[in-house]
């Protein structure tokens, strides 16, 4: 229906409403493609990879996420974002399996985050860390996903989580720093 916003054709979808899919990905799509395409700037030059590519890969793989109850816009956006990383990480891997190696750069956390474009950040290691942050504590690592992958605000996350602004922003400040450690020694 014209004029229908985000959360309420998500929660359409979820109800099993296929029209509402078709309404939402013209108001998603360009919203996504930025996502897409600032995960590619942190990415090494000559990534054969692009914006629409993975965006149009994300929209598959959202297809067949039936059993999902959307909450809303932010939770969209942090799954969407989610997927977009294990796109990224899947080729990343293929890729390196394919150069046994492949001589990537890492690059901290931090510097990562403040848009660094000059260097790349190694994103198998960070998956990595990821993993094992998501093995001590599962909140904060949803909290990077949905704030470094998703590109959501504190109090996006927030709602995302159903969490205090303030909790997101400990878990935040705590996951930076555990991670940076975890990819220093990567």
């Amino acid at each position: 229906m014209p004029g229908e916003d985000v959360t309420t054709l998500l929660i359409r979808w979820s109800g099993g409403d296929r029209e509402a899919l078709d309404c939402l990905v013209p108001l998603v799509y360009s919203e996504l493609l930025q996502i897409a395409n600032a995960y590619l700037r942190r990415e090494r030059a000559g990534n054969s990879l692009e914006g629409t590519g993975i965006v149009h890969e994300t929209f598959l793989r959202l297809i067949d996420q039936d059993r999902v109850n959307w909450q809303g816009r932010a939770h969209f956006y942090g799954i969407a974002a989610q997927m977009m990383r294990r796109i990224l990480v899947d080729h990343a891997r293929a890729g390196r399996r394919a150069k046994r190696g492949g001589g990537l750069k890492m690059l901290p956390l931090d510097e990562a985050l403040h848009g660094a474009r000059s260097r790349n950040v190694e994103l198998i290691a960070l998956d990595d860390a990821l993993e094992g942050l998501a093995k001590l504590d599962s909140q904060q690592c949803k909290v990077v996903e949905l704030r470094f992958f998703g590109g959501l605000s504190l109090e996006e996350t927030a709602v995302a989580l159903n969490l205090s602004r303030a909790t997101v922003h400990r878990h935040w400040i705590t996951a930076r720093a555990w991670l940076n450690r975890e990819l220093r020694r990567a």
